[in-house]
Parts: C-alpha cells; structure tokens; sequence
C-alpha cells in the first residue's frame, strides 16, 4: 500500500516539475495577464484622481450641452 502511494506520489511530483519547468507556450498570455495587473493596480492607486476626473469630464459636457439648448 505505502509502495503504491509512495510510486504514485513520486510521478505526481514529477509531473507537476515538468509542468513548472516547461518552456513551451505562449507567452503573450503571460504578459496579458501581467498588463491587466498593472492596470487594475493604477486604477485603485488613481481611484479618487480618475473619479474627479471623469465627473469634471461629466460636468462641463453637461454644461456644454445645457448651453447649446438654450443658445
């Protein structure tokens, strides 16, 4: 039983060092995946600098757009 587990868990530990240690496949999903972090990492570190910005955006379209109705 223990010979069994202990063959088992050798090829299991094997595998997954081949797996960690294989070189093939796309790196592009790598650095997507690292690109995406970054961003969502900028977004909570500007959180209020992007938030008053897009209300000032928000505020002089409005304004803009009250202005052209009434002109």
């Amino acid at each position: 039983m223990f010979q069994k587990l202990d063959t088992l868990w050798f090829q299991a530990k094997a595998r997954v060092q081949a797996f960690l240690t294989d070189e093939k496949g796309d790196v592009n999903i790598v650095s997507m995946v690292v690109l995406i972090g970054i961003a969502v990492l900028l977004a909570i570190v500007f959180r209020e600098a992007i938030s008053n910005l897009i209300k000032s955006l928000l505020n002089t379209i409005s304004g803009n757009a009250t202005n052209a109705v009434n002109e």
